[in-house]
């Protein structure tokens, strides 16, 4: 009790400045209360909102007594500050003391919100400008690990293996439980060149190690081609270079009669809302983006595509899975309820909130949610995520390859007896590699049944994944079955 009151006296010295100041604030503003600037700021209805909350912190009662009403927090707050300086087991200055508590007041708030000491402010500016050190993944805090929400394409967590959904137990040999996300960052990140080693826990197979090595990753946020009259862009992330890397795609191919264009987001962790917005815009001719709603006027907006769609209205599907997040569900939501596009896939991250960066100094800043996404028809993207129209998980397409063929020439009496021998020659051949490959070795079969469809489709060119991923082979017949019936409609009205 001695010490509680030492540090309250201590807290008020240290306020009583404050307090005269405070007096001076109350008296020029004509006596507004805390709960009116509240009403002034955000609105009746707010405030309300936030004078039903309660609060589990229970104010001492010394401070009660001793410190007005509309102070007594920041005095609490302060005295706790001077027991942790005067009594921790570890030696701590004034600065470290408040840097770890901003620090954990802003990480307690949200997975997304959070301080930025000097490597991790110019990490951030390193992502967006689209080029930074470290493995290329994108994480959050979850229950104590890492979640990864996606590996970012070509870096050397893509490589690597490491798929949206993994937790991160362990890095280097120790456990990550309890470590700010901060600090897993700057365990991630080194020098090019080094190596880290991650155990990684997915889904429900037993936890397994990775060996990664850093690089310098320079991304390539848009990569492009066509492919069966069919435009292909694969977005991985939202930097500065993304609309830039649309546009130059659509230029290049003007000339060309597209049937229609997949904009695959898959595994797109996001970016920046400025790229999410200018990107969407390309494929508008006008109508609401999104909008992002907060507790103030600044963080309260709305963003609508000017007129002019660069594509002239070609039909568009958009690839989703739970490992898009944030800025490609804006664009997936304004496609969609726009009526510009048609989403496949699964449903997606959700996450839909805005953080804003404020700069502290030179070198330090923190990172805040300050508003929630909404789509155009007013769906808050945050933990709904966008559900697509057609629903279609990874899949594996091939033929089974021990199957046996059986057909009309294998009659003894059947027709045409010259061109049956060559035809049965064919099939015999097939049934011979049926029979070879019901002949494989158990655990070559075993092998092969666990791997991985999304990660053999990395390695694969575009032609061959159209054929083989189901996401991406239903986007493709989408684009050409509409290309069809457009046809067929074209021709009937001629007819007329």
């Amino acid at each position: 009790m001695k010490t509680v009151n030492n540090s309250l006296r201590k807290s008020l010295l240290f306020l009583s400045s404050m307090a005269v100041v405070f007096a001076c604030n109350v008296s020029c503003s004509g006596g507004t209360t805390k709960n009116e600037n509240v009403k002034n700021a955000v609105g009746s209805s707010a405030a309300e909102k936030s004078k039903k909350r309660e609060c589990a912190l229970v104010i001492p009662d010394s401070i009660k007594k001793n410190v007005p009403e509309e102070m007594q927090y920041t005095v609490f707050l302060q005295m706790i500050l001077n027991m942790i300086r005067s009594e921790y087991v570890n030696e701590l200055s004034e600065g470290e003391s408040v840097e770890k508590t901003i620090a954990g007041m802003l990480s307690s708030l949200d997975p997304h919100s959070s301080y930025l000491n000097e490597k991790a402010f110019v990490a951030l500016k390193n992502q967006t400008d689209g080029e930074f050190g470290g493995l290329g993944i994108e994480i959050m805090m979850d229950e104590s690990f890492v979640r990864i929400i996606s590996p970012i394409d070509d870096t050397p967590a893509y490589k690597a293996g490491l798929k949206s959904g993994d937790l991160i137990i362990y890095i280097d040999d120790e456990c990550v439980n309890g470590i700010s996300a901060e600090e897993t960052l700057e365990r991630l990140r080194g020098k090019p060149g080094t190596k880290v080693k991650l155990k990684i826990k997915r889904a429900d197979k037993p936890p397994f190690d990775i060996v990664i090595e850093r690089a310098l990753i320079k991304v390539q946020s848009v990569k492009a081609e066509v492919l069966n009259n069919v435009g292909y862009i694969r977005i991985s992330t939202f930097d500065k270079h993304t609309t830039e890397g649309i546009k130059k795609f659509l230029t290049k191919n003007k000339d060309k009669k597209l049937y229609g264009l997949i904009l695959d987001v898959r595994n797109n962790p996001g970016g920046l809302l400025e790229e999410a917005i200018s990107a969407s815009d390309i494929f508008l001719d006008g109508g609401k983006i999104v909008s992002t709603r907060g507790r103030t006027e600044e963080n309260t907006k709305e963003f609508s595509a000017k007129k002019g769609d660069l594509t002239n209205g070609i039909p568009i599907v958009v690839l989703i899975n739970s490992g898009t997040a944030s800025a490609p569900e804006i664009m997936a939501g304004a496609l969609r309820d726009n009526k510009r596009a048609i989403i496949i896939g699964t449903r997606s991250f959700g996450k839909g909130s805005v953080q804003k960066v404020v700069p502290l100094s030179e070198k330090t800043a923190i990172k805040l949610t300050v508003a929630k996404h909404f789509t155009p028809s007013g769906e808050c993207i945050q933990a709904n995520g966008i559900t697509p129209d057609i629903e279609a998980d990874w899949a594996e397409i091939k033929r089974p390859e021990a199957l046996f063929v059986l057909r009309e020439e294998f009659f003894p009496n059947a027709l045409d007896a010259d061109k049956r021998a060559e035809n049965k020659k064919k099939s015999d051949e097939e049934n011979r590699k049926a029979i070879e490959a019901l002949s494989k070795k158990k655990s070559d079969k075993d092998k092969e049944e666990e791997e991985d469809y999304e990660l053999l489709y990395r390695k694969m060119p575009l032609k061959e994944r159209a054929e083989k991923d189901f996401q991406l082979s239903k986007a493709f017949d989408t684009i050409i079955t509409i290309e069809k019936v457009k046809a067929m409609a074209a021709k009937n009205a001629k007819k007329k």
